[in-house]
């Protein structure tokens, strides 16, 4: 299965590719950086294993872009059933991270394989930053607005797809769409305009992602539930049950630290629980770089979704505030 896969070049690389080397040798970071290190494994979404591989790898090196890090290597991480796995199905899939690991300017190292009953894929990544300036959960600033790149609704719309619900396919193509895009452009925002506070939305949903970041550091946040966007079915395919069980896991979670207010549509609030895979970065900008952020996004052919803002705490408030 490895032998068709193309041989990565890169200047980092210091050992080869073609004689079964135990580990890889890759050149040190640039003085200056520091090392920055994540992995996230997946259960399939869709039915297109080069477009899971994708998906895959997008969404396990958004933990490095939502620091402000680049990615700078990446090892596969892989468990499948020998026996039931088509050879093409895994092929497939490390050629589609190896797709992404290349885009993102990484380099690939190789990976382990673990026999399983159950599919499941991701990358061990290793990134580089600025040492004197990344981004963190707990560095949110009372007035910062929050901004969101990505819109919601990849769990709801991998529900409906493997029940082969109606629209199914379209539903598909309009997923990978946005769980393919690297988050890397809006790394770079980070570090251009020199952003204290991010992250990224995944498996916690928007709600428990938001709350991470208030507990950490201690402030409130408000959501304005009109400004949250959502994948075209996400909508649709929620008001017919088809929410993920991890979704309702999430709200229940987070429950007692969020205020829903009156005339908030419920099928918004719950979506703000649906788990995403390769979500958006979410980015606290300050109100004074606001608009060159959300131009700079967009100029990227992000998205800049203005969703919300950071309250300074009061005793008796909620950490998360879903206003109408």
């Amino acid at each position: 299965m490895l032998a068709a896969l193309p041989k990565q070049q890169s200047s980092l690389l210091l050992s080869e590719h073609g004689h079964n080397e135990d580990s890889f040798v890759v050149a040190m970071p640039p003085s200056g950086k520091a090392l920055v290190q994540s992995i996230d494994i997946i259960a399939p979404i869709g039915n297109n294993p080069r477009l899971f591989g994708q998906c895959a790898a997008c969404n396990a090196l958004s933990d490095i872009y939502a620091m402000g890090g680049q990615a700078y290597t990446a090892m596969n991480v892989l468990s499948f059933s020998s026996c039931d796995t088509p050879a093409e199905a895994v092929q497939e899939i490390l050629l589609g991270a190896l797709d992404k690991i290349t885009e993102a300017g990484a380099v690939s190292c190789g990976g382990h394989t673990l026999e399983s009953k159950e599919l499941r894929f991701g990358l061990s990544v290793t990134g580089i930053v600025d040492k004197n300036h990344f981004a963190q959960n707990k560095n949110l600033r009372e007035g910062d607005v929050l901004v969101l790149t990505k819109p919601l609704g990849t769990g709801v719309l991998a529900t409906g797809i493997r029940g082969k619900w109606d629209g199914c396919q379209e539903a598909e193509a309009e997923l990978f769409s946005h769980a393919v895009r690297l988050n890397a452009h809006a790394a770079g925002i980070i570090q251009k305009f020199r952003l204290e506070a991010a992250t990224d939305i995944t498996g916690f949903g928007l709600i428990g992602h938001c709350l991470e970041m208030a507990k950490a550091s201690r402030a409130a946040i408000e959501l304005f539930s009109r400004s949250i966007p959502f994948m075209r079915f996400a909508e649709e395919y929620a008001k017919n049950g088809l929410i993920p069980k991890r979704c309702y896991d999430n709200r229940r979670f987070a429950a007692p630290h969020v205020y829903i207010e009156n005339g908030v549509p419920e099928l918004t609030a719950a979506l703000c629980h649906d788990p995403q895979t390769s979500g958006g970065l979410l980015l606290a900008v300050p109100e004074n770089k606001l608009e060159a952020v959300c131009a700079a996004l967009e100029d990227g052919s992000d998205r800049a979704y203005r969703i919300g803002r950071v309250l300074a705490p009061s005793p008796n408030s909620p950490a998360i505030s879903l206003t109408a």
